[in-house]
């Protein structure tokens, strides 16, 4: 059974940093491609980064670039989400999702039950 575990939410004021992570267990993780969705309130789910196997392909949506990091460990099973510079549109529940795949348009992971429970993050302006 795959578990993922985020953490490291929480409130924090507008510039500010927060750092996210997921702890991946029941799953071969260093050959799983991981990422980070969040949900902001009355909003689809919406893609924010991806990074493959070995970290050697990393891709971010848009408004994060330059300001947000994804890293994975794969001795530790984690992967993990430095924010920088938060703005209160960052505002959302952050999901760590596991096994992802490109569907043509967007990423998803290949099994429906691949992901965390979310962990809410809120900028203050």
């Amino acid at each position: 059974q795959v578990q993922l575990i985020e953490s490291g939410g929480g409130l924090v004021q507008a510039g500010g940093s927060l750092r996210l992570s997921c702890a991946a267990s029941g799953l071969t993780f260093s050959r799983s491609v991981m990422g980070w969705f969040r949900q902001a309130p009355g909003k689809e789910r919406e893609f924010v980064a991806v990074i493959s196997w070995t970290s050697g392909n990393i891709y971010y949506t848009d408004s994060v670039k330059g300001r947000f990091t994804i890293s994975r460990d794969n001795a530790k099973n984690t992967v993990d989400l430095q924010m920088n510079s938060l703005k209160p549109e960052d505002t959302a529940i952050y999901y760590c999702a596991a096994d992802l795949v490109w569907g043509g348009s967007r990423w998803a992971p290949r099994i429906d039950d691949y992901w965390g429970q979310g962990t809410q993050v809120t900028v203050s302006s």
